[in-house]
């Protein structure tokens, strides 16, 4: 039997799910086999895949407690289901990356940083350590690849990072880092691969908006500010993040309904956003459905269109203008009236709207004469991980490391 081609695993962990799939290596890279396991330590868990065929999506019940047996099941499932033999590495999307400024090749010194700053991400760092440590256990000589959602927003100027608190706090790393780096990375090599001169020398504002939301500012290539902070929860409103709120509430709280730090956390991570206005679900589709019948729901898709709107408004005045808005993410791709209504009204930006083409969502969904031209693309954080791994390890040859590489 012929070897199998060289394939890369990546490995998106969430905080209750892991997101995989295979790449051929190859120029373009070839998804194959790929999927997530949810619902981890939780009822109800399952591992739902498709197939190299990319037939409909098959789904196993199993039983996992948290991210380390969730891996070591998935590692089982793909030594039985796919020629494992053939992965030449493995990529981790890693959320929190604190200074590094590019993908690193996970050695025991990255690992031992990532248990040192695990309290600047409980809800991730402490799960995505427990896969890649999984993945060292079971196969020690699979080089891994740690590709950092941070990294990407290293470089913002100074005051874009600095938090208005006493200094000393700046010292230990409190500052704004941003996230969904990964995914902003992939945008702007498809701008620049779709030939948009400004993906390089312009002006750009980037929203991901999924279940996490987040904007950058992008100038010259470079991220010069992002709505998200020093956690997740900062910035636009999400689907259960409050996204900013007045510091003031916290204490306020505390004083008057005896809430306790743990469930402030729990509050503005897993209870508020969408859910928290709507009183009735997270999901944007389900409150456009239901948002002629109920305030609730009408309230909350009002709130994330106006603050979207806010934050374009607020880039580009930090970008002297804007070129080109890209919207990305579950919500960016694929609802058409929440693009639309953040785009009202931003006309003196040079934003003209075109309407039939948002309504199928088009490529390109602004006039033919727009001086912004507004953008739908389809995120691919996965992909960006796989690029990331063939450029660290070379494209199908042989892999040689040493102990501090990074790329």
């Amino acid at each position: 039997m012929q070897p199998a081609n060289p394939h890369i695993l990546t490995i998106n962990g969430g905080s209750s799910s892991i997101k995989f799939a295979l790449y051929e290596v190859g120029e373009p890279l070839k998804r194959g086999l790929h999927g997530k396991v949810d619902r981890i330590g939780l009822s109800g868990t399952n591992l739902m895949f498709t197939g190299p065929d990319g037939k409909p999506q098959h789904s196993l019940s199993i039983t996992a407690s948290d991210h380390r047996s969730a891996a070591n099941i998935l590692i089982d499932w793909l030594e039985i289901r796919s020629r494992f033999e053939s992965v030449r590495a493995v990529g981790h999307r890693v959320v929190h990356g604190m200074k590094h400024t590019a993908p690193e090749v996970v050695t025991q010194e990255l690992l031992d940083e990532l248990h040192r700053i695990r309290p600047y991400d409980p809800e991730h760092l402490p799960r995505e350590i427990e896969l890649i440590e999984a993945f060292r256990q079971r196969h020690p000589q699979l080089p891994q690849l740690a590709c950092f959602d941070t990294a990407f927003h290293r470089d913002m100027p100074r005051v874009a990072k600095l938090l208005p608190i006493p200094r000393r706090f700046d010292a230990k790393g409190v500052q704004r880092y941003g996230f969904h780096g990964l995914s902003y990375a992939y945008l702007m090599e498809e701008l620049a691969r779709l030939g948009d001169p400004a993906a390089k020398t312009g002006r750009v504002i980037l929203a991901h908006l999924g279940n996490g939301a987040s904007l950058a500012a992008v100038r010259d290539s470079k991220s010069i500010d992002t709505s998200m902070g020093f956690t997740p929860t900062a910035g636009l409103v999400m689907s259960t993040r409050s996204g900013d709120l007045d510091p003031g509430l916290a204490p306020y709280l505390a004083r008057t309904e005896q809430i306790t730090t743990s469930q402030f956390y729990r509050m503005v991570n897993h209870e508020s956003g969408l859910l928290g206005v709507s009183e009735t679900c997270s999901d944007m589709r389900d409150l456009l459905d239901h948002e002629t019948q109920d305030v609730r729901a009408a309230e909350a898709v009002a709130l994330f269109c106006y603050q979207g709107k806010k934050w374009i408004g607020a880039f580009a005045a930090a970008l002297g203008g804007l070129d080109t808005l890209v919207f990305a993410g579950g919500i960016g791709e694929n609802a058409p009236a929440v693009r639309a209504r953040i785009c009202e009204g931003l006309g003196f930006l040079g934003i003209e709207f075109n309407e039939p083409r948002n309504a199928a969502t088009a490529a390109v969904i602004s006039t033919d004469t727009s001086r912004v031209a507004v953008r739908v693309i389809r995120t691919d954080e996965e992909l960006m991980i796989a690029r990331s791994v063939r450029r660290a390890f070379g494209l199908g040859q042989e892999i040689e490391i040493t102990p501090t590489q990074t790329v």
